[in-house]
Parts: structure tokens; C-alpha cells; sequence
């Protein structure tokens, strides 16, 4: 039976992976790198560093491929996510094939496996199944707090971690004062109503690119959106996530 470890790497700076991943990817076989295009080309290259000081390239194997497309031609969403998901586990299943001597295999996951991730859900769909091991990694969640030296939660009190897409359709979450957003497309916190909310935003968090502003959001949120737009065009993508806090809710 193949193997298959799920090896969280945090934001793609070397140092936050564990020792735990450090072994696991040592003991691999085959680490899988997908490419996600030219545009994101520094995603590849940030997988290809870890290895490159970590393996012992006469042992392990590198195999790379190309992720494929999410057709947005399909008006369903959910979908569009399993045709998604289906042809990932394909190319992961003919990219294992073409390496039979391959056991024990690993595959690097930005941030965590568990955590607003769909690794472990395509991981499932492999016939045969594999035996699947996680190691966890730093979130960007994680990175965000230590950005900005600031504490996740109040005393006593619950957050929310949600997206962007649902911060936009659906307002400020119930029973919270502080929400947590993630695969935001851009500027979803305009559709709230700013007064008495401080933002803490970051773009590319653990990493030597990173970016952060912190403030009232009314005062920072066009300087986050004008920095956003800038990152992108600068590197040809953006990761950003950040913490709202409602004073007073």
C-alpha cells in the first residue's frame, strides 16, 4: 500500500516547518510539486527551496505537475469544486503511477491540511486508497497573530473564521466581534459597516515579501486595497488574510 503524507509547510518559509515535517519529507520516496502557472511560479519555487534543503536528492524523488483549471463555466458551484477535485486526484494518481517504486509519498500543502484546504477531501477520491498520515503546519492564521503581534481572540470570547465570499453575501457573523476572513478575492470588508471595527491585514504573512496595516478599518481599508491591487501586479498573485475586531458589538 502507498503511503501518502500531508505535510503542512506553513506560508513557504523554510523555518516554520516542524520537526515532525522534516522527518516525514526525509523518509519520503516521492514528493509531489504541483505548478499552478506561470503566474504563481514562486509557489513551485518556494516547494522546490524546502526541498532542495532538506532531501537528500540521491534518494528522494521530485515529480511535478500541472494543477488543473477549475472550469467556471459550470454554473453550480459545488460542482465545479468535485469536477475540481476529481481531475486533482487523477493527475496525483497517473503522477504516483509514473514512479512504481515510490512507497512512501508526500505532498507539500500550503498552511495546514486542515484548515480551509480540500487536500485531504481529494486525497480521498485515490483508488486504490492509500494510507494517508497529516503532518500539521503553522496557518496563516497563525502567521497573521505573530505579524502583528496581537491575540486571536478576547478574554472568554469566540471568533469566527470565515471567507471572503461569505463575509461579502452574508455580513458580520452572529455572536462574534471578531472574525477572521481568508480567501478573500478583494476588499469584501467594504460591504460592512466600518464604524467602531479595527482591521489587521496582512498579504503574503511569514514570508520575506510580507505586508501589514493595521488600524481603523474606515481609516486603512482604501490604503489595504490600494496595497492589495499593488502586491498583485507586482508579483502576479496575492495571499492576504486578516482579523476584524468590532469594538464595543
Amino acid at each position: 500500500m502507498i503511503e501518502l503524507a500531508l505535510v503542512g509547510i506553513g506560508t513557504g518559509n523554510p523555518d516554520h516547518l516542524t520537526r515532525q515535517a522534516m522527518r516525514t519529507l526525509a523518509a519520503a520516496d516521492l514528493v509531489m510539486i504541483p505548478r499552478k502557472g506561470d503566474d504563481k511560479a514562486d509557489l513551485a519555487e518556494l516547494r522546490r527551496t524546502i526541498c532542495a534543503e532538506l532531501l537528500d536528492d540521491t534518494k528522494t524523488q521530485l515529480a511535478e505537475f500541472d494543477l488543473p483549471v477549475r472550469d467556471a463555466a459550470t454554473p453550480d458551484y459545488r460542482r465545479r469544486v468535485d469536477d475540481w477535485h476529481d481531475a486533482i486526484a487523477a493527475v496525483w494518481a497517473r503522477t504516483i503511477a509514473a514512479h512504481p517504486g515510490a512507497r512512501r509519498v508526500a505532498l507539500l500543502v500550503w498552511g495546514d491540511p486542515a484548515l480551509y484546504d480540500s487536500t485531504l477531501r481529494i486525497a480521498a477520491r485515490l483508488q486504490p486508497a492509500p494510507r494517508i498520515s497529516v503532518v500539521p503546519g503553522i496557518t496563516s492564521i497563525q502567521a497573521l497573530a505573530a505579524a502583528h503581534a496581537i491575540p486571536l481572540n478576547e478574554i472568554g470570547a469566540p471568533f469566527v473564521v470565515t471567507t471572503g465570499r461569505r463575509l461579502r453575501d452574508e455580513g458580520w457573523p452572529a455572536g462574534v466581534d471578531t472574525v477572521v476572513v481568508m480567501l478573500d478575492a478583494g476588499g469584501a470588508f467594504e460591504a460592512l459597516d466600518a464604524q467602531g471595527v479595527e482591521i489587521w491585514w496582512g498579504a503574503y504573512v511569514g514570508m520575506a515579501e510580507q505586508i501589514t496595516i493595521a488600524g481603523p478599518l474606515a481609516e486603512v481599508g482604501p490604503r489595504i486595497l490600494a496595497a492589495r491591487a499593488e502586491a498583485r501586479a507586482r508579483h502576479g498573485w496575492v495571499m492576504d488574510i486578516y482579523l476584524l475586531r468590532r469594538r464595543g458589538g
